[in-house]
C-alpha cells in the first residue's frame, strides 16, 4: 500500500524505508522505555494489557509478536504460559533490551531479527499474532500484512496495537498539540535523535486508521475485523481473524 505521503525517519533517499527504521530504532533504543512511559503517562502500559484481555478468550498456544521492539507486549504475553512465543524486530538493539529484560524474569521467549514483510516462518504457524505500534513503520504494508495472514492458522486471530486519529474534534487539537509539539522537544533531548520523534507524530498523521485501516486487513485475506478505539482514539486495538 502506498501510504497518503511516504513518511521516512532520516529522509535518506539512498536507503529504503525498513533501512531507516531499522537505524531509527536501534539509535534510540538505549532511552525506549523510559521515553516511552514518560510521553504516554504510563498509558501505554493499559492498552497492551487489553490486548492480552483479548488474547487471554483464546489461550493461544503459539504466539509470534512482531516488532517486538523490547519486548514489553511479548512479556505480557508470556504470562499466558503459551507453549511457543517467539518476538520478531527489525532492530538489533532493541531486541537486545527485550533479551536482558526476559533473562531478568526468567521467561522463556525466542527473540529473532528479522523482517516483518518476509516472515521465516512457514504457513499457519501460530495461533495467534500480535503487533504492538508495528505496522505503521512497515515498508510495504500490504506485504506485511499479508504475511501475517500467510503464517496464521485459519482459525487464529490477529491483534494490532496503533496510533490513530482522536474522532472529537477538540480532543484532537490537543493532542496533536501535544503530539507535534512536546513530544519531539522531549523526545530530542533524552534520545539525542533530531528525527525519531518528530517521524513518530508525521507517520502517524498519514497512516490508516479505523475503518480505513479494517479494509487494508481485509485486503490482506482477513474477512472479521474490529476496530477498539482505546483512550478518546488516541490509539485503536484492531482484533483480526482468517
Amino acid at each position: 500500500m502506498a501510504l497518503k505521503t511516504e513518511v521516512t525517519p532520516y529522509q535518506q533517499e539512498n536507503k529504503q524505508k525498513k533501512e531507516q527504521v531499522e537505524e531509527m530504532f536501534d539509535s534510540i533504543a538505549p532511552n525506549y522505555d523510559r521515553l516511552n512511559r514518560l510521553l504516554s503517562l504510563r498509558i501505554d502500559t493499559l492498552w497492551r494489557r487489553n490486548v492480552i484481555r483479548l488474547l487471554r478468550k483464546q489461550m493461544p498456544q503459539t504466539v509470534l509478536d512482531i516488532a517486538t521492539g523490547t519486548g514489553d507486549l511479548a512479556l505480557a504475553i508470556a504470562k499466558l504460559q503459551p507453549q511457543k512465543l517467539i518476538g520478531l524486530d527489525l532492530s538489533e538493539q532493541m531486541l537486545a533490551f527485550a533479551k536482558q529484560k526476559a533473562k531478568k524474569q526468567n521467561i522463556p521467549i525466542d527473540f529473532l531479527k528479522g523482517d516483518s514483510e518476509n516472515l521465516p516462518f512457514s504457513n499457519e504457524a501460530f495461533d495467534a499474532i500480535t503487533c504492538a505500534f508495528g505496522v505503521r513503520n512497515f515498508g510495504n504494508l500490504q506485504a506485511g500484512l499479508q504475511e501475517m495472514s500467510r503464517v496464521l492458522k485459519s482459525d487464529g486471530q490477529l491483534v494490532i496495537l496503533e496510533f490513530s486519529t482522536p474522532s472529537n474534534k477538540i480532543f484532537r487539537k490537543l493532542y496533536y498539540f501535544y503530539f507535534f509539539n512536546v513530544l519531539p522537544f522531549v523526545g530530542r533531548l533524552i534520545s539525542k535523535d533530531k528525527r525519531a520523534y518528530s517521524y513518530l507524530p508525521e507517520s502517524v498523521k498519514v497512516f490508516p486508521s479505523g475503518k480505513e485501516f479494517a479494509n487494508e486487513l481485509q485486503q490482506a485475506g482477513f474477512k472479521t475485523v474490529l476496530c477498539k478505539p482505546q483512550t478518546f482514539g488516541i490509539c485503536t486495538i484492531y482484533q483480526a481473524k482468517k
